[in-house]
């Protein structure tokens, strides 16, 4: 008997500055990204990318991920990818990378998972502006 299709969960995302690949297909997560501590904006991040890990469904599927500006209306980035579980207990890895991503202002950027327009998980990424020379807390520390 075929499965009907099932909505996927997301196991993890995570925020980072670089993911690598080996040879043997696991994967290099770099530099994972709780905060963004500059000492000014605007300010370009060269690269940010976002590892996604999508189990436990059956179909084919559509990953969104957006990177939304602290006013939570404005995307500075999005991303579209479709992927495919064929049985419930394989996972899909996606990797989506943004480039070149210009940060005006300081406050909580968000980073949006959805999957076929469903979104899975919303998590904050708080930008502070901390002048050379200051040291203060890391936001949640």
């Amino acid at each position: 008997m075929q499965a009907a299709r099932i909505l996927p969960d997301l196991q993890c995302s995570l925020l980072c500055e670089e993911i690598r690949q080996e040879s043997n297909g696991n994967f290099f997560i770099i530099g994972v990204i709780n905060y963004i501590r500059v000492p000014q904006v605007p300010v370009t991040a060269f690269k940010l990318s976002v590892f996604n890990r999508w189990t436990a469904g059956v179909g084919q599927f559509t990953e969104n991920v957006r990177l939304v500006a602290p006013d939570q209306t404005t995307v500075l980035r999005k991303s579209e990818m479709k992927f495919e579980l064929k049985d419930a207990a394989l996972h899909s890895t996606n990797v989506t990378v943004f480039g070149q991503v210009e940060f005006k202002m300081p406050g909580n950027y968000f980073v949006e998972v959805l999957v076929d327009d469903v979104m899975k998980l919303r998590y904050s990424v708080p930008l502070i502006v901390v002048p050379q020379g200051q040291n203060p807390q890391a936001p949640g520390a």
